[in-house]
């Protein structure tokens, strides 16, 4: 059986995963690490690593005998932007240290999510393929270039099982909205559950490919279970299950709340929306390993807002 070390475990994906990890692998083969615990629990070992660190991350991985590293530690793109030093140790090296470990004690497997991110303003809009042109135009997003490319590099030159997907705007209940592009989803939806107007720094018709967690997370459990002799990328993997914008949001919303209303005043967030596709191809991880999202956009609304209206957040 696989001993699992996941990082940045007590993120929004982190959250959701790990409990499913241990309902599929046993509780005893999951060690959820973040560079501070909080208050909340695992349903599974916990323990301080900093992914900075590369000692930190070799010691438990090696007194662990971990075989599967799961990389989730990362700077999302709108708190990238106002501390770059924070970006570039975490993004860039925290993901090289988890490849020189998992090439260290020969691992079977490490799974680093990349994301919409890595695209730019010269990559299409629409339908954009797995392999195209990346320039993206945020930190966040070049460092996921540079875990792309460094994952083919370890995975071609070491043999190591490197293995992702671009991950899209993730909506989730079972955590608060941090500090994503996207983010302004969840952050629309908590308030018209509780009744409350929202201010949207995005403008009303920034469309972003998106999709629910429970998605997101089977989709995550499936890439690591696929034949490897099926898989044609590393990281590069396009998914999603839908593309909406704010104003669509707004809309499906008030079918709950009539009365719901959004304002928009831009910032600094619009301008890195900008320079990400409006929607992408699916079809090789279809084909490859056989994603399949579950949720449509409205029912990922009409979800979100019910286990909202009962306060749901942060207690899954």
């Amino acid at each position: 059986m696989a001993t699992f070390l996941v990082t940045g475990s007590f993120g929004q994906v982190g959250s959701d995963l790990i409990p499913q990890l241990c309902k599929k692998y046993g509780k005893s083969s999951v060690i959820a690490t973040d560079k501070y615990l909080p208050h909340a629990d695992m349903p599974c070992e916990m323990q301080v690593v900093d992914v900075t660190d590369y000692k930190s991350i070799l010691e438990i991985s090696r007194e662990r005998g971990v075989d599967c590293i799961i990389h989730l530690a990362s700077i999302l793109s709108a708190l990238g932007e106002k501390n770059n030093d924070l970006a570039f140790s975490v993004n860039f090296t925290g993901t090289y240290n988890v490849l020189k470990v998992a090439r260290e004690l020969s691992m079977k497997m490490v799974i680093i999510p990349s994301t919409i991110g890595v695209f730019g303003a010269d990559t299409p809009r629409e339908n954009v393929p797995a392999i195209t042109l990346t320039r993206p135009a945020s930190i966040y997003g070049i460092s996921k270039v540079f875990a792309e490319q460094i994952s083919s590099y370890f995975s071609k030159k070491y043999g190591i099982d490197v293995r992702g997907l671009r991950l899209p705007g993730l909506i989730s209940y079972s955590m608060p909205p941090s500090n994503g592009t996207t983010d302004y989803a969840v952050d629309m939806i908590i308030h018209a559950a509780k009744h409350k107007q929202y201010t949207c720094y995005l403008k009303e018709n920034a469309t972003l490919p998106m999709m629910y967690m429970p998605d997101a997370i089977k989709a995550i459990l499936d890439i690591m279970s696929a034949d490897r002799e099926r898989l044609r990328y590393n990281l590069e993997y396009n998914v999603q299950a839908f593309s909406f914008s704010p104003k669509d949001l707004e809309n499906e919303l008030q079918k709950y709340l009539p009365d719901f209303r959004v304002s928009y005043v831009p910032d600094y967030r619009q301008e890195i929306a900008e320079t990400w596709p409006r929607s992408l191809d699916i079809s090789e991880s279809i084909v490859d390993w056989n994603f399949n999202p579950s949720y449509d956009f409205s029912g990922m609304v009409r979800d979100m807002y019910e286990h909202l209206s009962m306060g749901d957040m942060g207690n899954e």
